[in-house]
């Protein structure tokens, strides 16, 4: 299934400081505030905290803009300014924002630490990448990629659901982020 990020409204932040667009939740309960696994896109435009997800495992990757710098629970500092370059913490976490020069867009991975664990791998084309049947995204960052379901331009996704062989062709100069998601209990 192909996701397409313009036709994902804008939403507000848990805390109401922000704005995201979700491209995919499992499981997918009309509102509800319950979820395995979250992917979505925020756009980070001033200095404001991000929202705290007590038992979620957060990994972020910055997507546009100079990015911005991460204060965590007032004492660890990371530089969120490399973009497709992913950074793991914990939601609880509280994280302050410092702009390094203007608004970012970047992609959220969130996944429920008691229920599964979940990463992003970051792909680089050209060539041909396997999804594998924990992959349940795969996110277009730059160029072109090809998919069984169609072509992915910057700001697609495409969830392949189970298939085993799931194959993605990455053009010369793509960049693709795919979701790994594990449940913790089989």
């Amino acid at each position: 299934m192909l996701i397409k990020l313009d036709q994902c409204p804008a939403q507000p932040w848990k805390n109401g400081l922000g704005r995201t667009r979700e491209l995919a939740i499992q499981p997918s309960f009309d509102g509800s505030p319950v979820f395995l696994w979250r992917v979505s896109i925020a756009e980070v435009d001033s200095a404001v905290p991000f929202s705290r997800f007590p038992g979620v495992d957060r990994v972020i990757v910055l997507l546009e803009g100079a990015g911005f710098n991460m204060t965590l629970d007032g004492r660890q500092r990371h530089a969120l300014t490399t973009r497709y370059a992913p950074f793991a913490f914990p939601g609880e976490t509280q994280v302050d924002v410092a702009l390094a020069a203007g608004p970012t867009r970047d992609f959220n991975l969130m996944v429920q630490r008691a229920e599964a664990s979940g990463e992003i791998l970051v792909w680089q084309g050209p060539g041909k990448r396997q999804a594998d049947p924990a992959t349940v995204l795969v996110y277009c960052a730059r160029g072109c990629a090809e998919t069984g379901d169609g072509v992915l331009g910057v700001g697609d996704a495409w969830r392949p659901g189970t298939a085993a062989g799931a194959v993605v062709v990455l053009d010369d100069d793509a960049v693709a982020l795919a979701v790994r998601v594990v449940p913790r209990h089989i």
